[in-house]
């Protein structure tokens, strides 16, 4: 039920009283004027609109009758009716002859405006639950709420089907572009409202400050042989759309991570994990890139956990045995530039611009060092996973 406020009621006076040359006043449920473009009748009692409402019906008060009612003066008064439920009154002051025919104007502007506020509250809650429902389905406990399932089939959402979550960050207060916390919270949640304007069904939710979760259920295509590609393209719609909105709100451009998409209810929580490492990684790596994704880094964000115990210390140990010589960050440079040309000598020398002679020379340097052997697809492996783990790696 619409609650008449004062605020909307001085809105539907200041709107009513451009349109007509009389006075008007807006009484509550209780015949009590709430707002009036005469001040000083706020907060009286008007018998007026008490009759109207017992009445649910037009009154009219003429200059006799006016004397013998408190608070009335000589106008009409009718009912404001919004969902079939009675909120409250609308009067005119004036001769009953010169107000009548502005009467029923009057009513339907203010229960359009009535109608339009309880529509904007019905949606705010809906946001409201609808965001409830995602931050709790991307929490790492998700799988054990049974709660869940009731709550996503009000929703819509069928868990039998591909889920994948979007993470839209804007920079923090620590980078050149950076927004204080208040500010990038300020810039989300008007991003995630032109999103809704544009995508009614879109699930999404603020997780934190520099945060936006998008949550994309969707049916995989039958056609499509190569799942990574649907994805991908996928990302690059939202992304595409995330642009258009940015610079249309004159906000600093967002960067579009993908998450591993999958089926079920602990899906979402998955998927938010894993397009949080890519996010991490991928900033380290390519700090001006605005769109990543969990396929482009899935072997460094699957060995981003292993940051504790002995196996962790095995794998980090041929960056230890490097790190102990003095050329060991230019070798470990070397060595991961080796592996993003996928092992190609030419390549990599470019890449570093180098001599052929001096990549190979400290190749060589590196297997001396850490007494692994290059040629083995063993040793290959295990280097390349150490530098994973390197912490400039992400």
């Amino acid at each position: 039920m619409i609650e008449l406020s004062t605020s909307l009621a001085q809105d539907i006076v200041a709107r009513t009283e451009r349109i007509i040359p009389f006075n008007v006043n807006v009484m509550d449920a209780h015949g009590v004027i709430l707002a009036s473009g005469d001040p000083a009748r706020v907060g009286e009692l008007h018998d007026g609109a008490l009759l109207a409402l017992a009445k649910r019906a037009t009154v009219e008060v003429d200059a006799a009758s006016a004397r013998l009612m408190h608070g009335a003066k000589p106008g009409i008064n009718l009912p404001l009716v919004v969902g079939g439920r009675l909120c409250g009154a609308v009067g005119l002051s004036g001769a009953p002859d010169a107000v009548r025919q502005f009467g029923e104007l009057v009513r339907l502007t203010a229960e359009m405006i009535l109608e339009q506020a309880s529509l904007a509250g019905e949606l705010q809650r809906d946001s409201r639950y609808r965001e409830a429902f995602v931050l709790n389905l991307i929490r790492p406990d998700a799988a054990a709420r049974p709660d869940l399932e009731a709550w996503g089939r009000r929703l819509g959402v069928d868990f039998r089907r591909m889920q994948v979550v979007f993470l839209l960050e804007l920079p923090g207060a620590g980078t050149d572009d950076g927004l204080a916390d208040d500010e990038a919270l300020a810039a989300l949640q008007r991003l995630q409202l032109a999103l809704l304007a544009r995508q009614p069904a879109l699930l999404s939710a603020t997780a934190g400050p520099h945060e936006l979760v998008v949550l994309d259920a969707f049916e995989p295509d039958p056609r499509d042989a190569d799942r990574g590609k649907a994805l991908a393209r996928r990302q690059d719609a939202l992304a595409a759309l995330v642009r258009e909105l940015t610079a249309g709100l004159d906000m600093e451009p967002a960067t579009v991570t993908m998450g591993l998409a999958s089926a079920g209810i602990g899906a979402a929580a998955v998927s938010y994990q894993s397009a949080q490492a890519a996010a991490r990684i991928g900033r380290r790596r390519h700090p001006a890139q605005r769109q990543f994704s969990y396929y482009g880094l899935a072997l460094p964000v699957l060995l981003s956990g292993l940051d504790a115990g002995w196996q962790a210390a095995e794998l980090r140990r041929p960056l230890a045995q490097l790190e102990r010589d003095r050329s060991g960050a230019g070798l470990l440079r070397t060595l991961q530039a080796w592996f993003a040309c996928d092992e190609s000598s030419a390549a990599t020398a470019a890449a570093l611009d180098i001599h052929r002679n001096t990549l190979d020379y400290r190749l060589r340097r590196v297997e001396a060092l850490t007494g692994l052997d290059l040629a083995r697809s063993e040793d290959r492996m295990l280097l390349y996973v150490s530098t994973l783990l390197a912490p400039d790696a992400g």
